[in-house]
Order: C-alpha cells, then structure tokens, then sequence
C-alpha cells in the first residue's frame, strides 16, 4: 500500500527509533493526525505472551477516566426487571427473541455492543456464526454477559473499552479522540497500561510489556518509552 504524501509528511516529525515520553508522544499524535475528520487515538501494545496458551490469553473491559468520545448504541437482550433496568439506564434496544430474529433475518446490526443476561445466551448461541465475527458476542469477561444490565449500560455509555489480546500478544484500544484535552488522553493512557499490567499472567517471566505505541486513525505511531510508565 502506497503511503500518501500527507502521511510522509507527518511521518517526518517522528524520529524512526526514538522512544518518548507520554507527553511527548500525546502532543505527536496530535500533530500528526491528517484525517479531515476528529480522528480517535488508537492506542497498540505488545506483550510477551504466547497466546497458544489459554492462561496467556488477556480479555476483559475498561471504563476509560476521560470516555472514548465516541457514543456507542447499546443493544440489550433481557426479559423483566433486567429489561426495564436496562430501558431505563439509557440502553438504545431492549428485547429478547424479537431482536435475535431482526439480526438473523434482516441482518441488521443497528448497535455497536450487545449485552445479555444470562437466560438469553442460549437462543443467542444459535447466532453466534453471525455475532463471533463481528466481535459482538456478549462475554461474560467484558461484563456484558451479566444480570446488572443498569450498570452495564451505564459502563458503555460512560466510554468502556473491550480488549482481547490477538495472536501474536498484541492488545488495541481507542483510548480518545485527537480534540482531547492532552491530559485526558494521558490519563486514560495510564488507566489502561495499568491495568494490563495488572493483568500481567504469573507465568509470564522477563520482560512482560515488550513496546507501546499511540497513533491517530490513519497517522503514524508513536513510540513510548515503557519505563515512563511505573511497571
């Protein structure tokens, strides 16, 4: 793929194999960014882990301090009080069989998450050809498989991330967009490198967070420096 001129240009600014400080690395992003649009801050992060082993695989969810700037649809499949919880925290869908045959036979995918609670994952299994592939099978280790639809909601909207880590231990987020205030994209950074250190396998010897970098959708990356963050 032929890298365009904006891009060359952009690339530029950033020295090959330097490592930088957040700061540093937030205020490039930035500067970088050549989309016309407000583009999102993806931030990428490899890890020595051999993914060929279950208990070296990470998945889980985070609510960002500072949100992502983007506003997610929410479709929630729940029946009863779980319903209605989840009407009323903000949720843009509640059914149950009445969505899961919209999905199946119109194809429609109207929502960015989809939560159930736990009675719906059956009849949700019989999609689940459909729903895997696009990564929106509810999983009960990013808290969208769960009876506490109010606070699941609630948890997108505020600006939740999902993470799994792909085959060859790498984990990506968006962690903001470009019009940010620098402070928040650095907090939201810190939120999340925390807490994949935290989640740090107790197999996993040497060096566990091997390189960071933030980029702005379509921009180059940015390398940080790990030892800026306290491992």
């Amino acid at each position: 793929m032929k890298k365009g001129k904006k891009y060359l240009e952009a690339s530029k600014k950033i020295e090959k194999n330097k490592l930088y400080t957040k700061e540093e690395a937030i205020k490039l992003v930035k500067e970088t960014s050549i989309s016309n649009f407000d583009a999102s801050v993806e931030l990428a992060m490899r890890l020595n882990l051999d993914t060929k082993k279950a208990d070296q695989q990470l998945r889980g969810a985070l609510v960002l301090p500072n949100g992502t700037g983007k506003t997610k649809r929410v479709l929630v499949l729940a029946k009863g009080d779980a319903a209605k919880a989840a009407q009323e925290a903000g949720a843009d869908y509640v059914g149950d069989q009445d969505y899961l045959e919209k999905i199946e036979k119109e194809n429609w995918f109207e929502f960015d998450t989809m939560i159930a609670t736990p009675d719906m994952m059956p009849s949700l299994g019989k999609i689940g050809k459909i729903l895997g592939p696009k990564g929106l099978m509810p999983n009960p280790k990013t808290g969208t498989v769960t009876m506490d639809t109010k606070k699941a909601v609630e948890d997108v909207k505020k600006g939740r991330v999902e993470y799994r880590t792909d085959s060859y231990g790498n984990v990506h987020v968006i962690i903001g967009k470009v019009s940010f205030d620098d402070n928040k994209l650095i907090e939201n950074l810190n939120a999340f490198v925390s807490l994949i250190t935290k989640t740090k396998p107790s197999v996993v010897k040497g060096k566990y967070i091997l390189n960071i970098s933030v980029s702005s959708t379509m921009g180059p990356g940015v390398k940080i420096d790990t030892l800026d963050f306290d491992n």
